[in-house]
This record gives structure tokens, C-alpha cells and sequence, in this order.
């Protein structure tokens, strides 16, 4: 069963130029099939991927976050791993590696948290640090 909830997303992304952060509240959809919970909502401005839908399928220990739309890209976050993963712009497509050093989950059919601290790895290069945390209840 789907559920309208809110969400309340924070970011930050750290490289050699500088700190960038983003905060969002917007409303989105939860829903739970077998173990894995999903929450959905559409990016905008504030975020500067406006026409793009992201989903995060939460599962034990594992988070995958997929966008959809104007940016396509699937970001696989899993404590202590490296993940390969597919990053497609209206300026072209590339793989880049995510290396999670946190991944903390916390959610029930109410509402929860989840969040990751992570670096991204560019050609075997990083490119810089990034964290993320969402929020999200029942409207």
C-alpha cells in the first residue's frame, strides 16, 4: 500500500573547491514490497536536477538510490564497499565508484531515516566527500 509522506532532505558534497549543501522538504510516496522499502519523490530546482524522479530502495544494510528523468543514475550505498554505478546528464554518461564509509537506517510504515556518508570516486580518482540524510513521516 502507498502512502503520501513528507520528506526532508539534507545534502552536503565536500571537494578541493569548497562545501556545497542542499536542503529540501517536499512530499513524496513510501511504500514496502517484500523485505525492501521504497520512497519516492521528484527533484527541483533546489536540488538542480528539476525533471528528474528519485527513488530509494532501502533494504537491510543497503540503500540504492535510482533517478529517473532528466539525470538517470544508480548510486548503490553499502557500508565499507565500493559500488560501481551508472551516471547519464543531458552531457553524457560515465561510471563512477561510491565508497561508503556510513550507512544508518532506521525506518518503520510510519516514517524513518536514513543517511550515508560517502566519497565518489571518479576514474579511480575522488572526487570529494558527500553525506545525505533523509527524513520522511506520514502526511
Amino acid at each position: 500500500m502507498k502512502k503520501d509522506v513528507i520528506i526532508s532532505l539534507r545534502g552536503r558534497q565536500s571537494d578541493k573547491d569548497g562545501n556545497e549543501e542542499i536542503e529540501l522538504v517536499t512530499e513524496g510516496i513510501y511504500y514496502k514490497d517484500n523485505e525492501s522499502h521504497y520512497v519516492t519523490y521528484n527533484e527541483t530546482e533546489v536540488t538542480g536536477m528539476e525533471g528528474t524522479t528519485t527513488t530509494l530502495k532501502i533494504e537491510k544494510g543497503r540503500v540504492t538510490m535510482l533517478r529517473s528523468g532528466q539525470n538517470n543514475s544508480q548510486l548503490i550505498f553499502e557500508k565499507g564497499e565500493r559500488h560501481l554505478c551508472c551516471y547519464e546528464t543531458p552531457f553524457g554518461a560515465f561510471t563512477i565508484g561510491v565508497l561508503s564509509n556510513r550507512v544508518d537506517i532506521d525506518i518503520n510504515d510510519k516514517g524513518g531515516d536514513v543517511s550515508a556518508e560517502y566519497r565518489i570516486e571518479i576514474d579511480n580518482n575522488i572526487s570529494g566527500s558527500n553525506d545525505f540524510h533523509l527524513h520522511f513521516r506520514e502526511c
